[in-house]
């Protein structure tokens, strides 16, 4: 996870790219059948963030784990996810839509973006995200789930 560097300090002298990624590395070490992400680097600058979505899609791609992630990010869940599943907003919500994202493992963000099949599921998820608007014209916060599902 690239923190041999900083083994040896204490929680609060790790910056919090450096926390994300001891969690990320915790989660995998219990070696769980699925491994549930709940906004996993909403805290992040752009450039860490960047980071630890390769790094998870490096480790997804080695163990053949099953991750069920949760974000508000919809270019985020177009790069990690092989399915993204829309939920409607509210205590009670419910299944909205769900989006098999069309593009091939492994992934490069950048050929990712200059696919037209990008911008049309982009499109897709933020009409939907759209649509869920109140009568007062406030976008109400529908969540994004994003499925990463192994072939085994």
């Amino acid at each position: 996870m690239g923190l041999n560097d900083v083994a040896d300090c204490c929680p609060d002298q790790l910056s919090a790219g450096m926390r994300q990624r001891v969690g990320i590395a915790r989660a995998f070490a219990l070696t769980p059948k699925v491994l549930l992400l709940d906004e996993p680097f909403s805290l992040l600058d752009v450039v860490t963030r960047m980071e630890l979505q390769d790094e998870l899609i490096r480790l997804c791609a080695e163990t053949h784990k099953t991750v069920l992630m949760v974000t508000h990010d919809v270019d985020e869940a177009l790069l990690l996810a092989d399915r993204i599943v829309l939920m409607t907003n509210g205590p009670a919500a419910t299944i909205g839509e769900i989006l098999s994202v069309p593009f091939e493992r492994p992934r490069d963000r950048l050929a990712i973006i200059a696919d037209p099949n990008y911008h049309q599921a982009r499109k897709q998820l933020l009409s939907f995200l759209e649509d869920r608007a109140t009568p007062s014209g406030k976008a109400r916060q529908t969540g994004v789930v994003a499925r990463r599902v192994t072939a085994e």
